[in-house]
């Protein structure tokens, strides 16, 4: 089993890089942001790797971070979902981006990803919703109230507030970060108006 890849591009493909590693090159088939991200032939790379062993092959996938493979095994758990959707997802969405959208049930921004269709997107919210804060990364910070209004559950002023913002044409996970950083300032007992206020102020940073 090989779980990581340390040496030199040797070729970038249009889903696939060739790291020569001692002489030997290996195939690590991988997402198009990641090799947006991992330089040009002749540097030097390291790759976090997934084997596939079946009958018939053995399929490497690399990835620039922990989380990022995390993400892949985890998009393959939900019905539908194989290697290749879930290398399209990923070159879609950060981990991050990923996290965000699945805690706010926002199917659209999932569907973006080629070959991912609202049946698909709707199963990945529903069925990765309780699982994605522990893979948020970045994002962990706000995923709680993300996940609020996401529910439907979020206080009235927070839910306004977003909407409000997102009618100006924030986007929803925008407006959320906002809104988080908003209430650490006004306080929890904020109304929907000083929230907005708040909002806007942080998004004209």
């Amino acid at each position: 089993m090989i779980g990581k890849l340390k040496g030199t591009i040797d070729e970038i493909g249009d889903d696939y890089v060739l790291v020569d590693v001692h002489g030997v090159c290996y195939v690590a088939h991988c997402s198009a942001r990641t090799l947006s991200r991992i330089g040009s032939a002749g540097e030097a790379v390291v790759l976090f790797i997934e084997t596939y062993v079946r009958e018939d092959q053995l399929k490497l996938f690399g990835f620039m971070s922990a989380l990022e493979q995390e993400w892949f095994n985890l998009l393959q758990s939900v019905q539908g979902v194989g290697a290749k959707v879930a290398l399209a997802v990923l070159s879609t969405l950060t981990p991050s981006e990923l996290a965000n959208a699945i805690a706010l049930q926002d199917k659209a921004a999932i569907s973006r990803a080629p070959g991912v269709g609202p049946k698909v997107a709707l199963r990945l919210v529903t069925e990765l919703k309780n699982k994605a804060p522990a893979f948020a990364g970045e994002a962990a910070a706000n995923i709680g109230l993300k996940q609020e209004l996401g529910e439907g559950v979020a206080s009235a002023p927070v839910a306004d507030a977003v909407s409000a913002l997102t009618n100006l044409g924030y986007s929803r996970d925008q407006a959320a970060n906002a809104i988080a950083a908003a209430l650490k300032n006004g306080g929890e007992g904020a109304d929907s108006a000083k929230l907005i206020r708040l909002g806007l102020k942080e998004l004209s940073r």
